[in-house]
């Protein structure tokens, strides 16, 4: 089979995908799944060569992180947060911290010749969770408001608060204190934090501002707006790389500069971002099913795979649990919530970014072996769980409104 077939095939793929969008949003079949197993099944049809697929997933993939990063971080409801905050505040603050315990307590039991701090790293990187995995429960007006807003608030959040403690553990994996390349990791993992909040937040109020400014004189127009974020999405990663910040963490922070800086949510912008981003998401998926999993499905073990399976049933859904003691949320509530924290883009983009910033890491293949099968299981397991738990079990959520 010739790469032109490959690509008419993708082609094809896309052109149903959207036709029957909305249908798909009620069956087992999600649209990153359905990507997913399609690069996956080109790759092992020896379609394209991985080499190349493996270079454009690395450029698409930072491209993808900085505007999903950027878009959720601007899209949050604040003024929805100050009214019913309760459930994302402990989902995030306290549920995230002991998903990333709980997961390096389960490998350090799991992989015993791994350095503790590898270990941990490991645990950050299947901690965040991706919304465009449980569209089907996100969207699904069957499913009480308020879980709805606690599992996108916690999705577009906890990547912003998971790679600090990303590329603090990777630091910290190859020596902590040491030097490493003619540095000091810890004191350039928190310079890195710091500095690319505080550009990005800069940034993003700033161009916020402008942006404002220009709509209410009358001097933008509304069409080309969607052109403007992403162009501050960019800047704010660049600028920040430049001067020595986060460029991920400088745009998540620049998303929420400028949505602090809107009176009102626009949702002309907001599904311009959400265009944008599920057309990179989606492409992502491909890639990632096309250059990672082949590799990934080699390096299955046993302990790998118990590994994914805690993560998956075990470390998630009891953080969860836990975080939401003392709150007003039921045990139905709670095991939904605990769920519905499919591991996706973000595991695979944070276990790619580490490994090329950190060529040192003991066991960097089978890191990212293991990022990207859990994000295959978790494609497989919760995109064929959300629309029929949405369905049958978000009414009987009660005490959710």
């Amino acid at each position: 089979m010739t790469q032109e077939t490959g690509l008419l095939i993708i082609g094809a793929v896309a052109l149903l995908y959207a036709a029957f969008a909305r249908r798909l949003t009620t069956s087992v079949l999600t649209g990153p799944m359905l990507f997913l197993i399609l690069g996956w099944l080109l790759a092992e049809m020896d379609v394209f060569q991985l080499g190349g697929a493996q270079k454009a997933l690395h450029i698409l993939a930072e491209i993808t992180l900085v505007i999903v990063l950027f878009s959720d971080a601007s899209i949050i409801d604040i003024g929805a947060l100050r009214r019913r905050h309760v459930w994302p505040q402990r989902t995030l603050l306290l549920g995230l911290p002991l998903a990333m315990l709980l997961g390096t307590l389960v490998g350090i039991v799991l992989l015993p010749d791994w350095p503790y701090w590898e270990v941990a790293l490991v645990a950050a990187i299947l901690a965040p969770t991706d919304a465009a995995l449980g569209q089907a429960v996100v969207t699904n007006p069957a499913v009480p408001r308020r879980v709805r807003r606690a599992l996108d608030v916690e999705s577009g959040v906890n990547d912003g608060l998971t790679l600090p403690a990303v590329l603090l553990f990777g630091g910290l994996s190859v020596g902590g204190l040491h030097q490493v390349q003619d540095q000091n990791w810890l004191l350039f993992t928190v310079w890195q934090i710091g500095f690319g909040i505080c550009i990005g937040a800069a940034l993003g109020w700033g161009g916020g501002r402008c942006l404002a400014w220009a709509r209410n004189r009358g001097f933008s127009a509304a069409g080309y707006e969607g052109i403007a974020l992403i162009a501050m999405a960019g800047l704010c990663y660049l600028i920040s790389d430049i001067a020595g910040g986060n460029g991920f963490l400088a745009a998540f922070a620049g998303g929420a500069g400028f949505g602090a800086t809107q009176d009102s949510r626009d949702h002309q912008l907001r599904e311009f971002m959400e265009s944008e981003g599920t057309i990179l998401t989606l492409g992502t998926f491909l890639l990632i099913g096309l250059a990672l999993v082949p590799r990934a499905v080699d390096a299955i073990s046993a302990p790998v795979l118990c590994l994914i399976g805690a993560s998956l049933f075990v470390v998630r859904p009891v953080a969860i649990w836990l975080s939401l003691i003392g709150t007003d949320a039921s045990g139905p509530v709670r095991l939904f919530i605990g769920w519905f924290g499919p591991r996706g883009l973000a595991t695979v983009l944070f276990a790619l970014l580490i490994v090329d910033q950190i060529e040192s890491l003991p066991h960097r293949e089978v890191i990212v072996a293991i990022a990207t099968l859990t994000a295959l299981a978790s494609a497989l397991l919760h995109g064929a769980t959300a629309a029929i738990a949405a369905r049958r079990f978000g009414p009987r959520l009660d005490g959710a409104e």
